[in-house]
């Protein structure tokens, strides 16, 4: 305390302050009649409500409020409301939606032992660099994944390395960087998933958490690698039974967490990586050093996962 204040007596006067108004605040004076009235500040709070994006002056400006930025944004912290990053998401159509209650519907079943033996599988790309820009919103606390407060996020073409990983409780599966050589036709299709992830990896994987588990059934998204003739024969063909997993939605696979850990210790290594095999090299270390607690925290939530696909009727969760 002695740091932040000047002397003893001014620390006493902030702790009877607190012990007896809940805070250290300025008690409100008599002065100069606020410029705000009670039916001003309703206004204004519906309508950043219904311009989340609209920053304060431009909010002053359509009210025809003679106020400061600073005025604006303690009434709407009055309200609970204060400026935030808004969070990037997959752009979801109604489809979508009905397909993540679907989903919601058909595993709320399921128990602790069966969620056990699911092998969650994807693939992501992985940046050299990461930067992007960001865009502030006006929102409560409990709102940060209402529709308004989101940014819907779509793919992205400048990659450095595509990188293949599987999970399940309990075990971090391979993880493989792909390889294909670019350009038109070169990129990630049916042959090379078989013949480096399906046959290259999962079927030797599979093979030994079968006989750990018995039955044991795989996710993947809807990539149209995934979902070809050929692809589907090979599963056939394995006897490998598969996990529905609806398009678009992260939400519904504790992998993405996994994903954001993952790339998160890439980011904050000593020594960035500044070429392709320098980031190739990372990506497997980062894996090797991933604790396998930090993929059971997320698989162990599946239930809950499937409570807040109810709860939000389909749309984007916390999770």
């Amino acid at each position: 305390m002695a740091r932040l204040v000047r002397d003893s007596s001014t620390a006493r006067n902030i702790i009877k302050k607190f012990q007896r108004q809940g805070n250290t605040e300025n008690a409100q004076h008599s002065g100069r009649p606020p410029k705000l009235t009670d039916a001003d500040k309703r206004h204004l709070i519906r309508t950043a409500r219904k311009q989340r994006r609209t920053p304060f002056a431009e909010i002053g400006n359509q009210l025809g409020l003679d106020v400061t930025n600073t005025t604006i944004r303690n009434v709407l912290k009055g309200a609970g409301y204060h400026r935030h990053v808004a969070r990037k998401v997959p752009f979801l159509t109604q489809r979508h939606r009905k397909a993540c209650m679907s989903w919601a519907r058909l595993y709320r079943p399921l128990t602790r032992q069966q969620w056990s033996k699911v092998i969650w599988s994807d693939e992501s790309y992985i940046y050299l660099s990461d930067d992007r820009g960001r865009i502030f919103v006006m929102r409560r606390a409990n709102e940060e994944f209402l529709d308004e407060c989101l940014v819907p996020t779509f793919k992205q073409s400048p990659i450095h390395v595509m990188v293949w990983v599987c999970i399940m409780e309990g075990r971090k599966g391979p993880l493989l960087v792909l390889e294909y050589p670019g350009g038109r036709g070169g990129g990630m299709n049916t042959a090379r998933y078989c013949e480096q992830v399906l046959d290259g990896v999962l079927k030797d994987f599979y093979g030994e958490v079968k006989q750990e588990r018995g039955c044991v059934r795989f996710q993947q998204d809807n990539a149209s690698c995934h979902t070809s003739k050929r692809t589907k024969k090979w599963f056939n063909d394995h006897g490998i039974p598969l996990f529905y997993h609806p398009p678009n939605p992260p939400d519904l696979s504790p992998i993405e967490p996994v994903w954001h850990k993952l790339k998160n210790t890439i980011r904050h290594r000593p020594h960035p990586p500044t070429s392709v095999e320098e980031l190739k090299a990372a990506v497997h270390a980062a894996w090797e050093e991933l604790d396998i607690a930090d993929v059971d925290k997320h698989i162990l939530h599946m239930p809950n996962r499937v409570a807040a696909i109810f709860q939000a009727r389909g749309r984007h969760t916390h999770f």
